[in-house]
């Protein structure tokens, strides 16, 4: 059921079952933190492998002890300046934070969402939700109630539904090393923003696929079921594939050749908007039984190098 019932989202969670919830980045798929039940039906629904850990989400800022010790103060700064928002931190857990959440290290990652919803529905409740993107686990990440339904129309009692997600694409994720801080994942927040406010950020190597220290670590992700290219030269990549049904992504112009089907990200070549676009494209285009996609570079820069890394963990290959 499709609904902005936040009375029956509270009796689905109290009952440690799952609700799939809007954020301003994408929907997530959330239960009790604090209830290993709950849990691993996230796991399982999502087949999500448990080295793999999840994201806590709390009402305010200062609950933030409740779930995390030890926090460094450039955390505090950062969680004061951008929560709510799309960034999580990483931080050493507290016990209460089951190995299940955190996959069984000594970490809870944790952030407070900037979504009206889900917030009056974090502070009707006492516990925070463990939501990872409500999707089977590789695929492309939900940025609306109808993407989730298209997943889970018959496993989720409840899907929130809170609209489109402002932002489109996930959190970035900073932990800390000896209380360094550390970029684990890029996001719908820009790295250049964090170290605005707290100095440089060491970029850790973003892709474990043995031992993630965060979500999104995986070499593979965010994935079309059709097979999907990410180049610079869209055109011979075009002739080389003439005899394909091929849908192509693009950052801000069609292209001139004739291909039925093109989705632009940003006609204004506005990267912010290319981000809330992307995903949405992305499950129109894995719609429409194609033979492949390709997908067009986008300006390296800012949201622009969050963007090709999701393409690029969405490809079969980063360039041909």
């Amino acid at each position: 059921m499709i609904s902005d019932n936040l009375t029956e989202a509270k009796r689905v969670l109290d009952s440690n079952n799952l609700v799939a919830i809007p954020t301003e980045t994408v929907y997530g798929l959330a239960g009790n933190a604090y209830n290993v039940e709950a849990v691993e039906k996230i796991f399982a629904l999502k087949k999500r492998p448990h080295y793999n850990p999840l994201i806590v989400h709390i009402a305010t800022a200062d609950q933030l002890n409740q779930v995390a010790k030890a926090i460094p103060e450039a955390a505090l700064t950062l969680a004061l300046e951008f929560w709510p928002g799309p960034l999580t931190l990483v931080l050493k857990k507290q016990s209460i934070i089951s190995d299940a959440v955190s996959s069984g290290k000594d970490t809870v990652a944790v952030r407070v969402p900037n979504h009206p919803l889900t917030l009056e529905l974090l502070k009707r409740i006492d516990y925070p939700l463990a939501a990872p993107s409500a999707n089977p686990f590789g695929s492309i990440s939900p940025t609306n109630a109808k993407h989730v339904r298209s997943y889970f129309e018959n496993h989720l009692e409840l899907i929130l539904d809170g609209g489109d997600c402002e932002r489109g694409i996930e959190s970035t994720i900073i932990g800390f090393e000896n209380e360094t801080p550390v970029l684990y994942r890029l996001g719908s927040l820009a790295l250049e923003q964090i170290e605005d406010k707290i100095g440089r950020v060491i970029v850790k190597n973003q892709n474990n696929d043995a031992s993630p220290a965060s979500p999104g670590m995986l070499s593979r992700h965010y994935a079309p079921a059709t097979t999907t290219y990410v180049t610079d030269e869209i055109e011979k990549l075009l002739k080389a594939h003439s005899d394909k049904k091929i849908g192509v992504l693009l950052f801000q112009h069609q292209l001139k050749t004739v291909v039925e089907h093109q989705e632009v990200l940003s006609t204004a070549g506005d990267l912010t908007e290319a981000a809330k676009n992307l995903y949405a494209a992305l499950h129109r285009l894995d719609s429409m039984k194609l033979d492949l996609i390709i997908a067009e570079k986008l300006p390296d820069t800012g949201l622009g190098k969050t963007l090709n890394d999701k393409l690029k963990r969405a490809s079969k290959s980063a360039n041909l």
